[in-house]
């Protein structure tokens, strides 16, 4: 049975750079101070308005094939993790597949929010293992929250960005490693409490539901603080269970890059030195699906992970949407 392996990686952030400081003249009150205290976030880039979620992956996707010397007519398939399409419908793979010139891949959406990218190199794995007419697969997420965000909502505005990542798998033998497992799991009671929640079928675009609900992102309720590290250290211990392994056989977690006391908190769980949580918030802030292959592109370009360690990414987001899943580089 072919197993899917990593071949190589790319990222991509917008060129509009916001700094701490642009909400500290905003605000008046020294947020900056305390996104850095708090969640060590000193700026973030937001896309410029004409570029869409499916610009941004594209960026990605070239910098991942270039990297791997992968041809564009070699992609089988590209599933694109997104939950800030660039339309309703139809999905925004299929764009990406155009714009690239990927003529013989097929493509479509996930989405699960935050936790979607994780969940699509699950399936993106699944299907290489399970069909050989798959043999190399483009894993993207891509995020554009900023064309949804309350300017003047300060627990909104500073903590979200723009970005894009990409991971390119590839059907191997499996003597070298690649794809070990995964598991999802949802709590689904959160649905109403983080999202966008106007224009779907449940409240239709209208003059009404654009004034009660608008088009942006809203905190309807606060999610309790416990949640996602007493998730993580749990999906993690049963993962590693799984594959006969413990936690302290996974070289390298790369977690939603969105609260550094979470990700630190899992880690202590999991009775793993923290330097083993690759993170970049602090110079991209929150990049929704795209975080997580962001830090990851970033943890493989600065030489900070070799051929042959095991990385275990681990994700949650709007829903409650939780996936983690383990591969040997």
């Amino acid at each position: 049975m072919p197993r899917a392996a990593i071949l190589s990686t790319g990222s991509y952030h917008p060129e509009n750079l916001i700094p701490n400081s642009v909400f500290d003249e905003q605000f008046g009150d020294g947020v900056g101070d305390w996104l850095v205290e708090n969640l060590t976030i000193r700026q973030r880039y937001w896309a410029s308005d004409d570029q869409a979620t499916s610009d941004l992956c594209l960026e990605a996707a070239r910098r991942a094939l270039a990297s791997a010397e992968v041809a564009t007519e070699e992609l089988d398939l590209i599933i694109l993790a997104t939950d800030t399409p660039d339309y309703l419908s139809p999905s925004t793979a299929s764009v990406v597949q155009h714009k690239l010139g990927a003529t013989g891949a097929g493509t479509f959406d996930v989405n699960a929010a935050c936790s979607a990218f994780v969940i699509g190199l699950d399936m993106a794995a699944k299907y290489i293992a399970a069909d050989p007419r798959y043999k190399k697969v483009l894993v993207l997420g891509g995020y554009t929250m900023s064309r949804h965000l309350n300017r003047a909502d300060k627990k909104t505005v500073t903590l979200f960005a723009d970005g894009a990542g990409a991971v390119l798998l590839g059907a191997t033998d499996g003597s070298d490693g690649g794809f070990e497992g995964a598991r999802l799991h949802t709590e689904g009671q959160y649905y109403d409490w983080m999202g966008i929640y106007g224009g779907g079928t449940r409240r239709p675009v209208t003059p009404q539901v654009l004034e009660e609900h608008g088009h942006q992102l809203v905190f309807a309720k606060k999610f309790p603080k416990e949640i996602n590290p007493l998730t993580w250290t749990r999906m993690v211990q049963e993962l590693c269970a799984d594959l006969s392994l413990t936690p302290d056989d996974v070289d390298h977690y790369v977690f939603t890059q969105l609260n550094i006391h979470s990700i630190w908190e899992t880690l202590d769980n999991l009775g793993v030195p923290r330097e083993r949580g690759h993170t970049i918030m602090d110079r991209v802030a929150y990049t929704g699906s795209a975080c997580i292959p962001m830090a990851f592109d970033d943890l493989m370009r600065s030489g900070g992970a070799k051929k042959g360690e095991r990385v275990c990414f681990v994700a949650s987001g709007g829903g409650l949407s939780f996936a983690t899943a383990m591969f040997i580089l």
